[in-house]
């Protein structure tokens, strides 16, 4: 018999995050820390105090040593609260990124970084995607040459999340580059960046769109020394750590795109109750209820999906009852439909709104800014995910060739 049902531990955890956020996450802050372009340092250090950052490394690293399903409750819970998801951005960075960095670095890295990023003290993100667009990784540009017990790193990385965080609050990135360019994606090897090296330079903050209180820049590395103790696992295994890392943070993106959805239905439900239109509530009317069903039905499906994937991936990692091959396809389906179904809630929780919903005292405008983030490529694009999708369903052979 299937249990869908969480332990009674994991439902603890959803409500002592689920009170936290309400006490000091309220919509009034998100709005601010929206407008201030900031996500406050109260907040960074209270998710630090609840164990919440870098919750999925091993407790003697720094972390909570959390499993999937439950990092994937806080995604969700981070979500409702932040319906801009620059918190969540925040959080799934480190949780699954870290978890990579902690999975495949040496106790050097750990020292300098994640523990402290584990106290909300430094920051560790991921820093892949290049000029030249950032779902092709194996078309990458960025060059890692030996030197005498060191790399030597050159490139360039753009649209990346948390720069001017890491600048501030010290850390770095997840990074990779080609340590030999003739063996194609097998050639590329994965590093640590620490983010103050001599040579790494912050080219620009971008003004986003959306998710505006954690910041986007780029930045430049010449001629970069990065020590041997920095390398993230074997050499020529960069391409494969980065589709882990991607996996393990699109899980996250997800949950955190549902939370914020369901978020919406709330705020326009409770809209659609007091609101009158020629003397009844709007909820009273089938045009009102029938988009309200199809929200919910899709809300409920994704959120199972959503869930069903963590579950595998904790399968995979504690007893490999599944492939990677297996778990990418369910989460290449999680990536692919929530950000889409969270976008379609905003934009129809605001349509039952009218005028009210087009102005910023409406607060589901965050929401369509931020989620939207997430349909254009954060994490992988649309496509990309429809790809993978394909390959699983119809076997490997039919993949395209270069």
């Amino acid at each position: 018999m299937i249990d869908f049902s969480f332990s009674e531990e994991q439902e603890l955890f959803r409500e002592a995050i689920k009170e936290w956020l309400t006490r000091n996450l309220p919509m009034e802050r998100v709005r601010e820390n929206d407008e201030k372009h900031e996500l406050g340092k109260d907040i960074i250090k209270g998710l630090g105090d609840l164990g919440l950052l870098c919750m999925t490394l091993p407790e003697e690293h720094g972390g909570a040593e959390a499993d999937w399903v439950t990092t994937t409750i806080a995604a969700e819970e981070l979500g409702y609260a932040d319906i801009s998801v620059a918190l969540p951005v925040f959080f799934l960075v480190q949780a699954s990124w870290g978890y990579v960095v902690d999975k495949y670095c040496t106790d050097v890295v750990r020292d300098i970084c994640l523990r402290k990023a584990a106290r909300g003290e430094a920051f560790i993100g991921i820093g892949v995607t290049e000029p030249g667009g950032g779902s092709d990784v194996a078309g990458f540009k960025t060059t890692l040459t030996r030197g005498d017990g060191h790399w030597i790193l050159n490139g360039e990385k753009t649209y990346i999340s948390g720069t001017a965080e890491c600048q501030e609050m010290g850390g770095g990135y997840f990074v990779t580059g080609y340590s030999d360019r003739s063996k194609g994606h097998r050639g590329m090897t994965a590093i640590y960046l620490p983010f103050d090296t001599p040579g790494v330079e912050v080219t620009r903050r971008f003004d986003n769109y959306g998710r505006m209180a954690i910041s986007t820049g780029g930045f430049m590395m010449t001629d970069v020394e990065i020590p041997d103790e920095y390398q993230l696992g074997e050499t020529g295994r960069g391409f494969y750590l980065t589709m882990e890392g991607f996996d393990a943070a699109r899980v996250l993106v997800s949950a955190s795109c549902v939370g914020a959805s369901e978020r919406a239905m709330k705020i326009g439900i409770d809209n659609i109750k007091e609101r009158q239109a020629f003397g009844q509530p709007l909820a009273k009317y089938q045009g009102i209820q029938f988009d309200l069903a199809d929200m919910t039905a899709h809300h409920e499906a994704i959120k199972s999906l959503i869930y069903k994937t963590a579950w595998m991936m904790d399968q995979k990692y504690q007893h490999e009852t599944f492939s990677a091959l297996e778990v990418a396809k369910y989460i290449s389906m999680c990536k692919y439909l929530a950000p889409h179904h969270a976008l379609d809630t905003f934009r129809r929780t605001m349509l039952w709104m009218g005028a009210y919903g087009y102005t910023k005292e409406c607060p589901l405008e965050m929401g369509i800014r931020g989620v939207m983030s997430y349909c254009i490529g954060a994490e992988g694009a649309a496509n990309i995910q429809k790809i993978v999708i394909a390959r699983e369903a119809l076997g490997r052979e039919w993949t395209r060739t270069r």
